[in-house]
C-alpha cells in the first residue's frame, strides 16, 4: 500500500494502471470537494448564491476547460479511422463524440434546473447520483449483448454497485411524500427525462469508444475530452444566447430559472469575477470526471462507481468543511454517516475488482504495470486465464 500511494504522489505513472486511477480519483476528489466548499462559501458567506452562482461559476468553467484544451493542443484528436465528409477530411469518431458534447451541454443546465424544480434537493440528488449507477450498469449489459464488451463484469462490481445505492438511496427514509408531486408535473418530468437520456447517450458513447479500439488503435481521451468540450460550449453558447434574447424581464416570473439566468447576466453582481474564479476548480473537475469514466480497460459499471462513489465522499468531507470553516452550519447529518459507511464497503468490493481486473489487463498485455506496483497477480488465476483465452482462440 505504502509503495503504491508513494508512486501515486510523486511519479508519473502509466495509461491503464491502479496507481494511474488512484491519481485522477484523488483528484477528481479533492477538486469535487473545494467545489462543493466554493458553492457553500460563496452563498453563506459572500451572499452570492442560487442561480447567479451558477451562471458565473459555470462560464469559469467553461473557460478554464476551453482555454486548456486549445493551449495544450488536446483539440487535435488522434485518430487512425478518417473519413471524407462535406470535403473535410476527419476522424469517424468525430461523429459520435460531438453528439456526445451535445448531451454534455444538456446535463449542464437540467442539472441546474433540477435544484429548481417543484422536487425536494434531497429527491432530485438521490436521482442523479444514483442514476449514473445504475445507467451504467445497464450500458455494460447493453454493449457485452451487442458484442462490444468482451469482458465480465465481475461479482465484486456487482456488489459494489448494491452498496454504492443503498448509501445514496439511505436518504430515502426521510423523503416525505409530497417530495414526490413532480411525477405529475409535465415540465419537470421532461427536465428528469433530458438529464437521464443525455446521461445515457453520454455514457453508452464514452464506452463505444473504449470498447471499440483496435488494439494498434490510439485511445486519446484528452482529445475526446477536447471535441466533446468544444461542441458543448458552442451548444451551451447558442442555447444560452437564444434564451437570453427570448426572455422579458418586465413580463417573466423572477421565481423562473429563464428570469434569473438573464437577470445575473444584465444585472451583473459585485462578485462577477470572483464567481468566475471559483468556476476553475469547477472546470477541472470535468476533466477527471470524464478521465474515469473513460478510464481503459475497465467496465462502465467499475468507471460508473469510482466517479460517483468518489463525488459523495468529497460531499462529505466538503460538509465537515463547512461546518468547521463557516459559523452556523450544521455537521454531516446521522444518515450521511451510515450512508459513508456503506461507501466504504463498496469501495472494498471495487478494490477486490481492480486487482483481479489490473491482473487480467497485464495478462492480456493491454497495459503495462508500474515497476514497483503492489499488485500481486494469483498464478492459478492466471493459468485459468490463459486457458480460457485458448478455449475462446480455438
Amino acid at each position: 500500500m505504502l509503495r503504491t500511494l508513494h508512486t501515486v504522489f510523486t511519479q508519473k505513472t502509466r495509461e491503464g494502471t491502479t496507481e494511474r486511477l488512484l491519481q485522477y480519483a484523488f483528484s477528481y476528489f479533492v477538486l469535487y470537494a473545494i467545489t462543493g466548499y466554493l458553492a457553500k462559501y460563496f452563498a453563506k458567506t459572500l451572499g452570492m448564491g442560487g442561480n447567479t452562482y451558477t451562471v458565473y461559476n459555470t462560464i469559469g468553467g467553461l473557460l478554464i476547460c476551453n482555454l486548456v484544451v486549445i493551449v495544450w493542443g488536446w483539440y487535435k484528436f488522434q485518430s487512425t479511422d478518417r473519413v471524407n465528409f462535406l470535403g473535410l477530411n476527419m476522424p469517424r469518431e468525430f461523429f459520435y463524440i460531438i453528439p456526445s458534447g451535445i448531451c454534455t451541454a444538456v446535463i449542464i443546465p437540467t442539472t441546474t434546473l433540477m435544484y429548481v424544480l417543484p422536487i425536494s434537493v434531497m429527491v432530485a440528488m438521490i436521482i442523479m447520483r444514483a442514476s449514473v449507477i445504475v445507467i451504467s450498469r445497464l450500458i455494460d449489459t447493453i454493449q457485452i449483448k451487442q458484442g462490444l464488451l468482451k469482458k465480465t463484469v465481475y461479482w465484486e462490481e456487482n456488489l459494489a454497485v448494491v452498496f454504492a445505492l443503498a448509501a445514496v438511496s439511505i436518504k430515502f427514509i426521510y423523503v416525505k411524500s409530497g417530495d414526490f408531486d413532480f411525477l405529475h408535473n409535465a415540465a419537470a418530468m421532461t427536465i428528469l427525462g433530458a438529464y437521464l437520456t443525455a446521461y445515457s447517450i453520454r455514457i453508452y458513447i464514452f464506452n463505444y469508444y473504449k470498447n471499440t479500439r483496435k488494439k494498434d488503435a490510439v485511445y486519446d481521451t484528452k482529445g475526446f475530452f477536447a471535441v466533446e468540450q468544444i461542441a458543448s460550449t458552442i451548444a451551451l453558447l447558442t442555447a444560452g444566447a437564444i434564451l437570453f434574447y427570448s426572455v422579458d424581464l418586465a413580463a417573466a416570473d423572477p421565481k423562473t430559472f429563464n428570469f434569473q439566468f438573464k437577470d445575473a447576466l444584465v444585472n451583473t453582481p459585485a462578485l462577477w469575477k470572483e464567481g468566475i474564479l471559483s468556476g476553475v476548480p469547477f472546470g477541472f473537475v470535468a476533466f477527471f470526471s470524464v478521465f474515469l469514466f473513460m478510464f481503459k480497460g475497465r467496465t462502465a459499471t467499475f468507471a460508473g462507481l469510482v466517479n460517483r462513489v468518489t463525488s459523495l465522499v468529497a460531499g462529505t468531507v466538503a460538509t465537515l468543511v463547512v461546518w468547521w470553516l463557516i459559523a452556523g452550519q450544521k455537521p454531516p447529518a446521522m444518515e450521511d454517516w451510515f450512508g459513508l459507511a456503506a461507501i466504504l464497503i463498496a469501495i472494498y468490493f471495487m478494490g477486490m475488482a481492480e486487482k483481479k481486473r489490473a491482473c487480467e489487463l497485464a495478462r492480456a498485455h493491454e497495459i503495462e504495470a508500474e515497476k514497483d506496483s503492489e499488485v500481486a497477480c494469483d498464478p492459478a488465476d492466471g493459468a485459468a486465464a490463459a486457458g480460457a483465452d485458448f478455449k475462446e482462440r480455438n
